[in-house]
């Protein structure tokens, strides 16, 4: 019958109003950073969420329990650089629940696509209609990424309005961000601080392309602690990251507490900074992606093979999944989430590292090999199976009679779109 058959059928024997939780994952190794958890453990979840981490949980507890050995549990990943503005000012944005569960992810934050003037709309199209959680950073600009004219526009980057609207939705907007700006000054980046000031969020700056500015001026000058420096590996051109070295102003604002996205998107990751980086100590603080419609396509793919290459480059899997999950959650203030505490939102990742010969491309078309590649299992967001890739969740077709179909248990129907057997 084999392990799953058993816990199958002792799920089954146990369905009961009186089961102590709805779904016990069992048998999987737990990576839980904030807890300091790498070990194996079995996670049960209860009404939406954690309900306990133990090493040996009785299956009998459960009302569904699924056999995870093998697999990686972790938090739901966090991806803080994702356009997710679809159908808005932003061309290039995504609808979210298209391309995060199916890769672990959970939470997304959207990095200014929107500015004040539009971020209603894309509350009302994108963030109320998402089972993603889907929150925000606010564009300067108040257009949003709009295209050039906008994002140069010094006369649409306003403060009053950007942070007052950062406090009236304090619950969906963590941050305020400066994207691509092109002019030798300094205004734009000097209002996304003020804006963040005033509504207590940090800043994430894209720095852009003006070449009079420089980073050390950024760091010094404006940035505060926690504000956050996206695209850490891009070009050596863009943001002199490194000449020859990795530039020491970034290493006097990582003292600082200033933090280093990844935000590879399609044209902001190159391995001849990453490799230096990485040889000289510099990792980033979070691992994010920049999804739009034109790096999904590219070497960027997707979050869990961003975090692949990152692995490929030579992080540890532990040191993946913290940058992933408890990193971002602290680089948004979100507390909340990004671990498997007792009490907390039951998002949960359960991944797979196949073993193999694997490609990872930059921006410039250069590819590097790694032996492991991270695959999403099984998803869950809030408590409920949103994603699983084998049916891991799913009896057997020969455990079912001929005649199975829905039995109308809203709690059965949370975890298998295949239904127990009909009552005759």
């Amino acid at each position: 019958m084999g392990i799953l058959g058993i816990l199958l059928a002792l799920s089954f024997a146990s369905q009961s109003p009186q089961a102590d939780y709805d779904l016990l994952l069992k048998g999987g190794h737990v990576i839980d950073p904030r807890n300091g958890i790498s070990a194996v453990r079995d996670v049960a979840i209860k009404d939406g969420r954690i309900a306990a981490v133990a090493a040996d949980i009785d299956p009998r507890s459960a009302f569904k329990v699924v056999d995870v050995t093998g697999l990686y549990v972790t938090p739901g990943l966090i991806d803080i650089h994702f356009h997710a503005y679809a159908g808005g000012t932003y061309p290039r944005g995504v609808a979210p629940d298209g391309f995060t569960f199916r890769t672990g992810v959970t939470t997304v934050v959207d990095p200014g696509s929107s500015g004040w003037r539009t971020f209603e709309d894309f509350r009302t199209r994108v963030i109320e209609k998402s089972r993603t959680r889907v929150l925000a950073m606010l564009n300067i600009v108040g257009h949003g990424i709009a295209g050039a004219r906008f994002e140069n526009d010094l006369d649409d980057m306003q403060v009053e309005p950007t942070a007052a609207l950062a406090l009236k939705h304090k619950d969906l907007i963590v941050g305020i961000k400066t994207a691509h700006y092109a002019g030798p000054d300094w205004e734009p980046f000097r209002r996304a601080v003020e804006a963040g000031r005033i509504a207590d969020v940090p800043v994430m700056v894209d720095f852009g392309s003006g070449r009079v500015r420089t980073i050390a001026e950024l760091f010094e000058k404006y940035f505060r602690p926690g504000d956050i420096y996206t695209h850490c590996y891009a070009h050596n051109g863009r943001g002199e990251i490194l000449d020859g070295r990795v530039n020491p102003a970034i290493f006097a604002a990582r003292k600082k507490g200033i933090l280093f996205d990844v935000g590879h998107g399609g044209g902001s990751f190159v391995f001849s900074t990453a490799v230096q980086a990485f040889k000289e100590g510099f990792l980033a603080d979070t691992i994010s992606t920049d999804m739009h419609i034109n790096s999904m396509n590219a070497g960027m793919k997707d979050m869990l093979n961003v975090m692949s290459k990152m692995m490929a480059l030579g992080m540890s899997l532990d040191d993946v999944i913290v940058r992933s999950t408890w990193n971002a959650a602290r680089a948004i203030r979100r507390e909340e989430l990004g671990h498997l505490s007792v009490g907390a939102v039951a998002d949960i990742a359960v991944l797979r590292v196949e073993n193999g010969t694997f490609g990872f491309v930059d921006q410039h078309g250069a590819r590097l090999s790694g032996n492991r590649k991270l695959i999403a299992e099984l998803t869950v967001k809030d408590g409920k199976v949103v994603y699983d890739l084998n049916g891991i969740t799913r009896p057997e077709l020969d455990t079912l009679p001929a005649n199975y179909g829905p039995t109308g248990d809203p709690r059965w129907d949370a975890y298998a779109p295949v239904r127990r057997p009909r009552t005759p």
